[in-house]
């Protein structure tokens, strides 16, 4: 299984890239892993919030491919532990899924069809974070998921 991370929006800031570069380095001593950061469209700044999203969803339905498992990250999704987060990871590896994709919208969100392609919508908190720092938080959760699977001291109960 290859771990997607999925992102629209601008390349991370100096302060976001280096957390983000670690963690997806740890990450990838279990499995593969790859960040995409999906450029907004053009003439963006002019576009309505909603013609906004319909236009970055367009874009994701058209990069993902039909057997992708696809968690989008949106306010209203369930939220995990970080062991049910492990647990959830290990259950879609034993699935033999080959991309699991984590997604992360633009500043007003994800496109409704985008959430109805979605296998999973994952809320991570019900507090607001920097568009950024869900990039930093959302690496951090996945490396501890990983290893919690191989019950390594990184996370602590």
């Amino acid at each position: 299984m290859k771990i997607h991370f999925w992102s629209i929006g601008k390349n991370n800031e100096p302060y976001i890239k280096e957390g983000v570069e670690d963690f997806t380095k740890r990450i990838s001593k279990y499995y593969p892993v790859e960040w995409t950061i999906i450029p907004l469209p053009k003439n963006a700044g002019m576009m309505s919030e909603m013609d906004l999203k319909k236009k970055e969803g367009e874009i994701v339905l058209e990069w993902l491919n039909k057997d992708d498992y696809l968690i989008a990250l949106d306010e209203k999704g369930k939220q995990f532990t970080s062991e049910s987060l492990a647990g959830f990871i290990m259950k879609r590896s034993n699935e033999s899924v080959k991309n699991l994709i984590f997604l992360i919208g633009g500043a007003f969100g994800l496109d409704e069809a985008v959430l109805k392609r979605a296998n999973y919508k994952w809320g991570l908190s019900s507090l607001t974070f920097p568009h950024q720092l869900v990039r930093l938080i959302l690496a951090e959760q996945v490396y501890r998921a990983c290893t919690i699977l191989r019950n390594e001291k990184y996370h602590h109960k």
